[in-house]
């Protein structure tokens, strides 16, 4: 599990940027929004331009240069803060992973070259390899004594590179390193919009219909766009030699994307991902940006509660304060972003929240401050 994230001089964070799913309340209610005292299941808040889709790419960053899984170059132009003097940015994510905390920290010049790495486990150092200041790299995991520590392309990871060219031994830490890279490489962002950008996960495009065609799911498609309310049939058709979806208007088949509003087909999207979340249980993490966009606010509750469902560690992004309420979540999963900050509802007040709290009315009339 995500445990934080901390970012500076990428994109819109010019200082410290730092997001702590630690800081939790013992709430006695919707308990399974928080687990192994890290939250679970989080829902930010913020004004348009803070930072709330930089925040995103910020923490996926780390699939360029520790995964062959999907990346968008073209979402990361601009990579440094313009006001920022320093010449890299800075990352550093802490995990929970095989009930051990795993820190990882890096910097780079842009979205491809690495200028520092460094890799712990329950604060004991294993690799270093500050390129800024030195030739060679530490590296401390059994099995990896006579790998080559100079390493020219500073494109390629320190960390990447011991994986791919050691056969560790089989002890705590080195499984903790393997697993690590598991966490990473099931790793998923998405937007709830119609460009379809994703990060992680998977490599290349795929079509939405032709795949939940080939997972045999369009009969539970069909049942999930009637659960959310949009009364429909559903039938399979070839359309230029693809398969595809259609509504079936008793026995008069129109194609999909041909007569869906715009609504049903960001949640023919949500439902593209929502079957892979299902079905890969490995699935570590989950972040959908403006997830709800074009939803009806029941919707909306709707889509998190069958997030809530599959158990995976999920962050969303909403303007949608009608979901803001103690039956979904919880006061420690509510965060509010302003460009210097994020915080708790629960973290944001000095008044003591409890279940039958309105948090939605509170929050309209500013009893919640993050600087």
């Amino acid at each position: 599990m995500l445990r934080k994230f901390r970012v500076s001089n990428f994109k819109s964070f010019e200082k410290d940027f730092e997001i702590d799913l630690t800081n939790v309340n013992g709430y006695e209610f919707n308990k399974n929004a928080v687990k192994h005292g890290i939250v679970n299941h989080a829902i930010i808040y913020g004004h348009n331009g803070v930072g709330k889709s930089n925040l995103a790419l910020a923490i996926f960053d780390i699939i360029e240069h520790l995964t062959d899984k999907q990346r968008n170059e073209a979402a990361y132009k601009n990579y440094l803060n313009a006001y920022g003097d320093a010449e890299v940015a800075s990352f550093y994510y802490e995990f929970l992973i095989n009930s051990k905390i795993v820190a990882y920290e890096y910097k780079k010049y842009d979205y491809k070259t690495i200028a520092y790495e460094r890799f712990l486990i329950d604060q004991e150092e294993l690799i270093v390899f500050d390129r800024i200041n030195q030739t060679k790299a530490t590296i401390l995991l059994q099995g990896a004594e006579s790998l080559k520590t100079t390493i020219e392309n500073a494109e390629l990871s320190i960390l990447k590179y011991v994986k791919n060219n050691t056969a560790l031994a089989h002890n705590d830490i080195n499984d903790t390193f393997a697993a690590f890279f598991t966490f990473i490489e099931q790793m998923l962002y998405f937007r709830s919009l119609l460009d379809r950008t994703y990060l992680g996960f998977d490599t290349g495009g795929k079509h939405i219909f032709e795949d939940i065609i080939k997972q045999k799911n369009v009969e539970d498609f069909e049942h999930f766009l009637n659960t959310a309310g949009i009364a429909c049939r559903l039938s399979v058709i070839e359309e230029v030699g693809i398969s595809t979806i259609a509504f079936n208007f008793n026995g008069r088949q129109l194609p999909f994307n041909e007569v869906a509003s715009t609504g049903t087909t960001a949640l023919a999207l949500f439902y593209f991902w929502y079957q892979n979340i299902r079905k890969n249980a490995n699935v570590s993490f989950v972040f959908i940006d403006e997830f709800d966009a074009f939803y009806h606010y029941k919707l909306s509750a709707l889509i998190v509660e069958k997030l809530k469902e599959t158990g995976v560690q999920f962050i969303l992004t909403t303007h949608n304060t009608s979901i803001m309420t103690n039956d979904l979540l919880r006061p420690d999963c509510y965060f509010e972003m302003t460009k210097n900050n994020i915080s708790s509802l629960s973290k944001s007040t000095q008044k003591e929240l409890r279940e039958a709290h309105n948090l939605e009315k509170m929050y309209k009339a500013g009893s919640f401050y993050v600087e």
